[in-house]
Order: structure tokens, then C-alpha cells, then sequence
């Protein structure tokens, strides 16, 4: 019988109850190892297909704005300002929402944050059906956007502590294609959606994936990793045994002995509760600094790109509105195959070798398009295309690597710390690209982003760790 084989973890009674003496840092070992011998099987699959469809329809609301606008300006007669502040105040409250849910998810559970997040963005999606003013309807945009930025980061902490070393990187990105493939069926949807029905039903209909939070809470355990750490042991050996019978059922076969843990303790002066002092100090001080500024560029050079593509098609090339929407699709879809190349090969190339070169062919793609001063709108459609593709790959490999970095304990404040960074980047890239823009300098753009990306990439190149094919506890004591 293989099923809890850590019962010789101290606090572990004969009839498997604690008896108030465990160690959380030798069970948490216990359990990593007990991790590394699980199969892949249509168990973590199927939690990756609920999860991700979570993360697949808050990407779906993120975009709806853009899509509801045009009405929205007519409807309420709406200023410049007004538009500027319906579009901006989403990416506000994401950023907000990264910093607050990542202390949360380490608090009270990864799975509890994830199921209230999409609940709550439900909700907003109703009640934006409701508002015939735009101030209730940018106070319920903030909220909703508190709700995704939360959501993201912490669905990605929660699939790297249920997954093994082995082709974890494959896994955890096969899984994070859900939210690129959410913002286009979003576009898709509300392209057809709003000039038929109008943008109260689109609203109303992007109310109704709420109820997920009820496949969740019944489908989805808490991760066993942030229940032992908690000192919840019972909890964490009860989780981690249904999950093994599950997958011996679904297999057929016994599970092989767990390789020996290695227990690890937190670093001296952190007490092994974590927090924003122990974020902000030592190797993973070091670490909060690196993966926050591979985030701020990869995201600000990305949103610095495909945020003014359409103007810059429109107004400087005098292309129509139909074609410069399309050419800006054609950008984005190239961007989407570039996270799909990277999943595909991220665990033989490694966390940080992806990283340093595909932001630096990204920048050298901008370079190139900059020096030529973006002669054509085909040479501007080739060149960001390309540089789409390496971007998103190198975006797309943040979500797999931060959670990586940083132990169970603040795991998930780092990971959304991460997320913060990026809503900066989202902020920060498309307002000074516009300011470049606006002096009529289109070659520079694509210069400043490039140095922008090479920033990036030698970054990653000095000072990121290497973390491809090594547990969780071994990476992050």
C-alpha cells in the first residue's frame, strides 16, 4: 500500500490524527515528494480545465470594455476624460487587486481567493447591466478589476503546487493559453454581441460563469502544500491521500514509493510565517526585484506595442478602421503562437534562457522597425508580429516562473507582486508610447520599446535563476 506514505512524519499518530507536535516543514517536504511520484492523469487535468476556465472568462471580462465603449460614449455623451477614465480604472483596480490577493491567498487558501474572485466579477458583470451613469459604472470596473488582477496570479501559484518538477513547465503554460485564447473569444463574442443585442447583454451574459465558483468549491481541494505549511496537518495528509487514491483509481496502477524527503526549513529571522518583510529581504528580496522587473518590461513593451498598433495603422499609414483592426489581429494571434511555442519547449530550454532570449529578439525586431522609421504598414505588420511572438512567449513564461521562486508560505504574495508589476507595465507602456507618439516620431516608439525589452533581457541574463526541473521545495526552501 503506497497510499500517505509520510506516516512517519513527526506529529503523525498510528490511527493518522496529529497529535498537536507536527513538524509543517517536514510534512510540506513529505508532501512535495509525495507530488513528484503522481502520473499525469486526467485528474490534474481536469482541475487545469476548471481552473483555467476561471482564468479563461476573467480574461473574457478584462477586454469588455473596449468592445462596450463606442456605446457608452454615445449613450451618456461622454468626454474625452471620462473615456479615458472607463478605460484605465479596470487596470487600476487589477493592480490593486494583485498586491491584496496574494497576501490573502497566503492567509486563507489559494482555492478560497480563486472561487471568490469569479464570484465577484460575476456579480459586477450583473450590476453593470444596471448602471445608466458612468460613475457607478467605473466604481464597479475598479471592483471587477480587483477581481481579476486577483484572480490571475493566484490560479497560477495554486497549478504549480499541484504539479511535479517533471514537465511542470508544459503543464502549468498548456494551462495559462487559457487566457490569451479568453481575451480573443472575448473579441470575438462582443464583435458580434454588441452591435446585435447591445452592451447591457454582454454584461448580463459574461454574469452567468459566476456559478464556477460552485465547481470549485466542489471539484478543486485546497492545495496540501499551504495546508501543511499552515499547521493544518490532518487537513494536508486528508487532501493529499484522496488525491493519490483518485489517481490510483483513474491509473489502475499503485503508485510508487515518494523518493526520501528532504525536509526545509524558513530562513532564520522569518519565524516560517513569511510576509512582506521576508519577500522583501535576502535571496528572495533579490529574487521579488528581478521577477518584478522582467514583469514591468515584458508587460510594458508588450501593452506599449498592441495598444496603439490601431492608430498608428489608421492615422499614420491611412489605412480604414476594418483593416487596421485586422492587422492588429493578425499581431495578436502571432503573439498567441508564440505562448503556445514556449509551453511546448520551455522545460528543455529552461526558465531562464527563455526569458533572456526571447526578449532580446523581441527587442531586436523593434530595433530594426525603429532604424527604418516603419517605411510601410506591411513592414510595421511583419516586424511587431514577430516581436509579438517572442514577447508573449517571454510574458507567457512569467506566469510558470515566479511561482516557482518563492516558498509555500509567500509563494502567492510573490506571484502577486508579480501581477502588480505587470498592471504597472499595462499602465505605464501605453501612456509613454503615446507621448512619443503624439510628436509624430513613430520610429522611436518602436526604439524606446526596444531598449525597454533589452532591459529586460539582460536582467534575465545577470540575475535570474534557473528553476526547469527542480521541486518546489528544492527551489524555494
Amino acid at each position: 500500500m503506497t497510499i500517505d506514505a509520510a506516516r512517519d512524519t513527526p506529529g503523525r499518530r498510528d490511527d493518522g490524527r496529529s497529535d498537536g507536535t507536527g513538524d509543517s516543514a517536514a510534512l510540506a517536504a513529505a508532501i512535495g515528494a509525495r507530488f513528484e511520484r503522481l502520473p499525469l492523469c486526467r485528474w490534474q487535468v481536469m482541475v487545469r480545465l476548471v481552473v483555467g476556465a476561471v482564468t479563461f472568462f476573467e480574461a473574457f471580462d478584462q477586454l469588455l470594455i473596449a468592445y462596450a465603449l463606442p456605446e457608452l460614449r454615445d449613450e451618456w455623451h461622454l468626454g474625452t476624460s471620462q473615456v479615458t477614465a472607463l478605460m484605465t480604472v479596470g487596470s487600476v483596480g487589477m493592480l490593486i487587486g494583485a498586491l491584496v490577493s496574494g497576501r490573502l491567498a497566503d492567509r486563507i487558501g489559494r482555492v478560497k481567493v480563486i472561487a471568490g474572485c469569479i464570484a465577484l466579477s460575476g456579480l459586477c458583470n450583473l450590476a453593470l447591466t444596471l448602471c445608466t451613469s458612468p460613475e457607478p459604472f467605473m466604481a464597479l470596473r475598479f471592483v471587477q478589476g480587483m477581481a481579476i488582477g486577483g484572480e490571475v496570479p493566484i490560479a497560477a501559484t495554486f497549478i504549480a503546487e499541484i504539479t511535479r518538477a517533471h514537465q511542470r513547465g508544459r503543464f502549468v503554460l498548456l494551462y495559462e493559453l487559457v487566457f490569451p485564447a479568453g481575451l480573443t473569444a472575448g473579441a470575438l463574442l462582443a464583435a458580434w454581441l454588441v452591435p446585435l443585442l447591445g452592451w447591457r447583454w454582454m454584461f448580463g451574459l459574461a454574469a452567468v460563469p459566476g456559478v464556477l465558483c460552485f465547481a470549485l468549491a466542489r471539484w478543486v481541494p485546497e492545495s496540501p502544500r499551504w495546508l501543511a505549511d499552515h499547521g493544518r496537518h490532518d487537513e494536508a495528509r486528508a487532501t493529499m491521500t484522496s488525491i493519490e487514491e483518485k489517481v490510483e483509481k483513474i491509473t489502475g496502477a499503485p503508485l510508487p514509493e515518494p523518493a526520501p524527503a528532504r525536509p526545509t526549513h524558513a530562513p532564520a529571522g522569518s519565524g516560517g510565517t513569511g510576509g512582506l518583510r521576508e519577500l522583501l529581504s535576502g535571496r528572495y528580496g533579490r529574487r521579488t526585484l528581478v521577477i518584478g522587473a522582467l514583469w514591468f518590461t515584458g508587460y510594458f513593451a508588450n501593452y506599449g506595442i498592441t495598444s496603439w498598433l490601431p492608430t498608428i495603422y489608421e492615422d499614420h499609414f491611412g489605412l480604414d478602421l476594418s483593416t487596421a483592426l485586422l492587422y492588429s489581429t493578425v499581431t495578436s494571434c502571432a503573439g498567441l503562437a508564440g505562448c503556445l511555442l514556449v509551453a511546448l519547449t520551455v522545460d528543455r530550454a529552461g526558465r531562464r534562457a527563455t526569458v533572456t532570449w526571447c526578449m532580446a529578439a523581441a527587442a531586436l525586431c523593434l530595433l530594426l522597425l525603429g532604424l527604418t522609421g516603419g517605411d510601410s504598414a506591411g513592414g510595421v505588420l511583419a516586424w511587431t508580429s514577430l516581436a509579438a511572438v517572442f514577447l508573449f512567449g517571454s510574458n507567457i513564461c512569467l506566469y510558470l516562473y515566479t511561482p516557482e521562486l518563492f516558498p509555500t508560505r509567500i509563494r502567492a504574495l510573490g506571484s502577486s507582486v508579480g501581477g502588480a508589476m505587470n498592471r504597472l507595465g499595462v499602465i505605464l507602456g501605453p501612456i509613454v508610447v503615446g507621448a512619443i507618439y503624439a510628436g509624430g516620431a513613430v520610429g522611436t516608439v518602436f526604439v524606446t520599446l526596444a531598449v525597454v525589452a533589452v532591459a529586460g533581457s539582460l536582467t534575465a541574463a545577470a540575475w535570474a535563476e534557473e528553476t526547469s526541473g527542480r521541486a518546489l521545495e528544492d527551489v524555494a526552501p
